[in-house]
């Protein structure tokens, strides 16, 4: 894992708790200008000061766990400006933004046990922030509703890799590095082996005409990196055909085109056909494993992001929260 998850951050306040210690939640709700972090982006701070998430460079954290220690103090919610506008005159971001962050003391345990136990399962979740406290929700995007923040949680990222060799291995260690649930797939058992040797979910396919089974849903990508294309007969028509947001397999055009023939002749329907990707990756033409798979995670990424990002944030009106 090379960055810190939201649900990292909902795990470490939920630790803090379990330890007996307070902890305050603190989120960004509002942006004048620009900012590194995005909206709905969280901070935890526990009460000796240790905290999990960001939301600079290192500008204004020490700031913000000092912020977020006071509030513990009164156990009252409160939305305090940082940067352009803010009372706190010392406090600037290099960028001359200004961003507000809510501070939510003492959050709800059994509410981040339920969001947790939510994503432990990939279904998505939601909090919704307020002066009241901290509440599980049922929102469909992240954004002011009334006096609440609400912040939802989706499911992370999952890779189902499909073929052999080095660009099998590559892959599945960049999307394991970055922190996605990433499985390989493949017939190759010293591939394998090399894997799950370092804690990389595998699964071994045995036969070309028996799949084996593999989980999917909404934010699972499918990608094929078989050079061997007899492989895919009954690979690419199932994967076409489950829940995911991304199906793709490497080659030239000339291949892509043999292969949605192939599929074809093979009776899939025309519908499932056009989720197959015409291209894959971000590098055109690349020549080894290593850039290959930085060109296809990181087209992956983009793609999760575009597809299944937050709905636009709604802005506060009338916030009845105390600055």
């Amino acid at each position: 894992m090379i960055a810190t998850t939201p649900a990292d951050i909902l795990r470490f306040a939920a630790a803090r708790i379990d330890e007996g210690r307070g902890i305050v939640l603190v989120t960004l709700t509002h942006v004048e200008g620009s900012s590194p972090r995005a909206i709905g982006a969280q901070m935890a701070v526990a009460e000796d000061g240790r905290y999990a998430g960001s939301f600079s460079g290192g500008c204004i954290e020490a700031a913000v766990v000092a912020e977020a220690v006071g509030t513990l103090a009164d156990g009252r919610a409160k939305l305090v400006r940082f940067g352009a506008g803010s009372p706190y005159l010392d406090i600037r971001l290099p960028c001359g933004s200004g961003i507000d962050l809510l501070f939510n003391p003492h959050p709800d345990p059994a509410a981040l046990a339920r969001v947790l136990a939510r994503h432990d399962r990939r279904e998505p979740a939601a909090l919704r922030l307020s002066h009241e406290g901290v509440s599980v929700d049922d929102a469909m995007a992240s954004g002011w509703k009334g006096d609440g923040f609400h912040i939802r949680y989706l499911p992370g990222l999952r890779l189902l890799a499909m073929g052999q060799g080095e660009e099998l291995t590559a892959l599945a260690r960049l999307a394991a590095g970055f922190g996605a649930e990433a499985c390989a797939v493949s017939p190759d058992r010293g591939a394998l082996a090399g894997l799950t040797a370092e804690g990389i979910d595998t699964v071994e396919w045995i036969a070309r005409a028996h799949l084996p089974p593999f989980a999917s849903d909404p934010w699972t990508a499918f990608v094929s990196v078989f050079h061997d294309r007899d492989w895919e007969e009954e690979l690419l028509p199932r994967a076409l055909g489950l829940p995911g947001f991304y199906v793709g397999a490497i080659g030239s055009p000339r291949t892509q085109a043999i292969r949605r023939d192939a599929l074809r002749s093979a009776g899939t329907p025309d519908h499932l056909i056009r989720r197959l990707r015409k291209t894959v990756g971000l590098i055109p033409a690349t020549r080894d494993p290593a850039t290959l798979a930085l060109s296809i995670l990181s087209e992956i990424v983009k793609e999760y992001h575009a597809v299944h990002a937050t709905s636009a944030v709604i802005e506060p009106s009338g916030v009845d929260i105390p600055a």
